[in-house]
């Protein structure tokens, strides 16, 4: 029995038989465009009638550079029956019938691949068209259109070439629009489209079967490549085609064209959103070319049809369950749906979308948990412009335009005008801004690699605006005061030149721009609808979410967006705090105990302060303090800085002019001598594989003691403030049982003596950080001296791999990533196969000899939504990540014990 590579909308019947599948094999095979038009052609609402030629005949075509045997016998075919159903025929002049050629892959690419309309028009069928709608106008704008469409999508002509003849039919007629040139200009246009186009055939078959094979190739275009590799979008799945019968939308003023959502994309608003054109094509409501209305204002001129519209939007979404994308044409005042898709959105709308549709009934809570990403989490606390900032901006009049403002947050940058510039310059290290009259799919990767998004035209459906949501950049579109010179590099934007390298402030959630450098601030996170949503995530996730906070204010922040409790306090970062510093080094520099303790003494009520604060922030939550950590040359200054500051007192000296400065000189020039000398004996040549951690405790047991008593004095101080303090101690780097005991024993004892002295109860855990592969192997040992295991993965990753993470991310690591030699950066997402193992050994040793033992990791893994599923799979008891990921590891855990459980059921 020979493939099937085509299918007729109406044979979704037929699929399904054939495929015994889910809706997602439906997909995989007709594309998401071609399944929902389908779908929606059995759900009877007004389809233009058409079919598909499947992503497997994609895939076949690019493997063998050539249309597999049969596939064009059924496109023949699927087109007879086309006729049938129309009662026109394809290439007759007497009544021709023209087709849309339409790329469709599973996934939505919005313009990521091509698309040519008005397939069957040449000379002859122009003349029949003509004759029977009566309207030349209409015609040779169809017939311009495919032309242009076919050379720049199938011959590979630059677009450039055609707009420039459209620009000067439109200077010499003195009008704006192309839809403003009578039909001498357009037929002028038509000839010499057709000069620059000579190999445009005018055989309507060849067109269609050029156009599909075009389509087909896109599927490997840079453009759809780049987008892929930044939506996470397998490369082997190919595209569909889906060739429809043309309905048209510049037939006149009966008829028009639009693209709508059935909610906001941009906050989630429940209503109608989009734009619409009256007399146009599709394309120029996407393409910016034309200033688009409000879809709402199409209530005022067809009352009937958009009643019609409105009650067509609502059936797709609560047919699909989703927020619906719409394409639709208006004919001679009839309505036809052009495509359906789950609509592009904000992080802020996903999640407001996903909760409301719950709260209707349309889903269950838990598969409004599984919709929303965790890095659309992230999105909200996305940078915002700085209040007092913008304020003094709008008196400095530097407010100089607005426009939509179709994806929210603030981006702060140099201006860049094309999209090679701005990758090339995102690449070096600086923030930019990519500023273009509109954007097109070619712009991708410069999109991608922009902080946000400027353009003079286009609407809230344009291209701009779907990509810049998709991937959370901040774009402000449709800025009519924004006149951009692309050849000269610069612009005007409100009375302000421009030019590249120029800072601009963009407001994506208001659609201010500034002219210069604004700051920026995190906002706090208050919306209603995340708010829920991490609710519901805490009511199905396992796994503990705590954070790694330093400092009160950390703890504090970490608390607001959920930890529930801080998995991580690297002490050692208070030290380097301006009044502390030369404390910490006075005491590196001691030559005796007496003197360290000296120093440690005045350390210790700063730290207890610390540690207070802390314990108010997490009361009744576990705090993990991790005694310091870091090699000790890290507190002062380097080898050769100290060379520089000898080097200069030495000159300075040599021209002192008093005594006093002689005497302050020497004075300095010794210190800085004594310092270099300390410096030199601290010396490693691999310092984190030297003296630190626990080996830094059994070495100077004084700074262990003086942590230790400053950690259970600060507890028992919150405890009568009235505060209910869960302290617990963590000893780092043990790779040995007797390290671990002899350090743990030190702490104990400290504690217990703070504890008498204050005739205090309380229990102080003492548990150790897991972070070499030893400690990892000797995990059921270390149990019976640690309370609790922390895994370090940084350190863990580091020393399971035998690579530098500082210099690897920098380096060769790039291009391992790069090259496939490996999958992902192994800093980023827990390496299940080396590192993974470790720990999954450590786990089952450790809670063999101590069965309740809690483990949890605190590298920054502990943020990153694959590994937090990995941790959960593996039976952790927390996760510990920066306090701004909290909410993301909340709703990580939530989807790991969902995707655990298999798909979601349906509301």
């Amino acid at each position: 029995m020979s493939e099937t590579w085509v299918y007729r909308f109406d044979q979704l019947d037929e699929v399904d038989a054939h495929l015994h599948g889910t809706w997602d094999d439906v997909r995989a095979l007709l594309g998401g465009k071609g399944a929902n038009l389908a779908e929606m052609t059995r759900l009877g609402i007004p389809v233009p009638p058409g079919f598909t030629v499947t992503t497997a005949a994609c895939l076949a075509f690019l493997e063998a550079d050539g249309t597999p045997p049969g596939m064009w016998d059924q496109v023949v075919d699927a087109l007879k029956a086309i006729e049938r159903q129309t009662h026109k025929h394809f290439g007759d002049p007497e009544n021709p019938l023209l087709v849309s050629c339409r790329s469709g892959a599973k996934f939505s690419m919005p313009g990521m691949m091509d698309t040519v309309l008005n397939i069957g028009l040449n000379d002859e069928t122009a003349k029949g068209l003509i004759r029977l709608t009566g309207d030349e106008h209409f015609v040779y704008d169809s017939y311009r259109r495919l032309i242009q469409m076919f050379g720049t999508v199938v011959l590979g002509l630059r677009d450039e070439l055609f707009e420039h003849v459209l620009a000067g039919a439109r200077e010499a007629r003195g009008v704006a629009t192309d839809a403003e040139l009578t039909v001498e200009d357009l037929q002028g246009v038509v000839t010499r489209f057709k000069a620059i186009a000579p190999r445009f055939p005018s055989d309507p078959i060849e067109q269609l079967r050029l156009a599909v094979e075009a389509v087909f190739s896109s599927w490997n275009g840079k453009r759809a490549v780049d987008y892929r590799n930044a939506a996470h979008i397998p490369h082997d799945l190919g595209t569909a085609v889906n060739v429809q019968t043309m309905v048209f939308g510049n037939l006149g003023e009966d008829s028009a064209t639009g693209v709508a959502m059935t909610r906001s994309g941009a906050t989630g608003l429940p209503g109608l959103e989009g734009d619409y054109l009256m007399n146009a094509q599709g394309e120029d409501v996407v393409s910016g070319t034309r200033a688009t209305q409000p879809v709402e204002g199409l209530g005022d001129v067809m009352p009937a049809v958009y009643a019609e519209l409105l009650a067509t939007a609502q059936t797709l979404e609560s047919h699909y369950r989703d927020m619906q994308d719409i394409e639709f044409t208006i004919e001679n005042g009839v309505l036809w749906l052009l495509q359906t898709r789950d609509g592009k959105r904000t992080a802020q709308a996903a999640v407001r979308i996903a909760v409301d549709l719950a709260t209707e009934g349309a889903i269950s809570q838990r598969e409004a948990v599984q919709r929303v990403k965790p890095d659309q989490i992230d999105f909200f606390l996305h940078p915002q412009l700085d209040r007092d900032a913008r304020a003094q901006a709008e008196v400095e009049h530097r407010l100089c335009a607005t426009g939509l403002n179709v994806s929210p947050g603030a981006a702060v940058g140099v201006v860049a005008f094309d999209p090679d510039t701005a990758e090339r310059w995102a690449r070096d290290g600086r923030d930019v801004i990519l500023v273009r009259p509109e954007t097109k799919p070619d712009d991708v990767h410069g999109m991608l690699a922009a902080k946000g998004i400027l353009t003079s035209r286009g609407g809230r459906t344009s291209h701009a605006a779907l990509v810049a949501r998709q991937f959370g950049k901040p774009a402000v579109v449709g800025v009519a005061a924004l006149d951009i010179d692309l050849g000269a590099k610069t612009a005007t934007l409100g009375g302000f030149e421009l030019e590249e390298g120029d800072w601009v402030s963009l407001d994506g959630s208001s659609g201010e721009v500034f002219v210069g450098q604004l700051d920026t601030f995190v906002p706090d996170i208050s919306d209603q609808w995340l708010a829920t949503l991490l609710e519901w995530a805490d009511d199905i996730r396992v796994l503990g979410i705590r954070a790694n906070a330093d400092y009160p204010v950390d703890a504090e922040r970490a608390r607001t967006y959920g930890a529930e409790g801080i998995g991580l306090c690297r002490t050692e970062h208070m030290f380097f705090e301006s009044e502390r510093l030369p404390i910490m080094q006075r005491m590196i520099m001691s030559e005796s105990v007496a003197d360290r303790r000296s120093a440690l003494d005045e350390l210790l009520p700063m730290q207890r302060s610390d540690f207070l604060g802390l314990f108010r922030a997490m009361s009744g939550l576990p705090v993990i303090i991790r005694l310091i950590d870091p090699p000790l040359h890290e507190f002062l200054p380097t080898y050769e800085e100290l060379s520089e500051r000898i080097t200069d007192a030495k000159i300075r000296l040599s021209k002192a002019a008093s005594l006093e400065a002689v005497d302050e000189l020497l004075a300095r020039l010794r210190a800085d001598e004594d310092t270099q000398r300390r410096v030199l004996a601290l010396h490693e040549a691999n310092p984190m594989l030297g003296l630190r951690g626990v080996r830094l405790a059994i070495l100077y047991p004084e700074i262990a003691q003086m942590q230790a008593r400053a950690i259970v004095e600060a507890a028992c101080q919150a405890i009568e403030e009235g505060y209910e303090p869960k302290p617990e101690i963590m000893v780092p780097l043990t790779s040995d049982l007797r390290e671990l005991a002899v350090v743990r024993d030190l702490v104990a004892e400290e504690a217990a003596a703070v504890l008498a002295e204050r005739d205090v109860e309380l229990e102080v855990p003492i548990g150790t950080m897991v972070e070499t592969p030893r400690a990892a192997l000797v995990a059921g040992e270390l149990a019976t001296k640690a309370d609790f295991f922390s895994f370090g993965t940084n350190d863990l990753t580091q020393t399971t791999f035998g690579i530098s993470r500082d210099d690897a991310e920098t380096g060769f690591l790039l291009d391992y990533l790069r090259d496939g030699l490996l999958e992902q950066n192994p800093f980023a997402t827990l390496d299940p196969d080396g590192v993974g193992v470790l720990v999954d050994m450590a786990v089952t040793a450790g809670r063999r000899t101590r069965p309740d033992l809690d483990v949890g990791i605190c590298g920054e893994h502990g943020g990153d939504p694959a590994s937090i599923a990995w941790c959960h799979a593996y039976g952790l008891t927390y996760v510990s990540c920066s306090p701004y990921r909290v909410p993301v590891a909340r709703l990580a855990a939530a989807q790991a014990v969902l995707a655990e459980a298999g798909p979601a059921e349906e509301g």
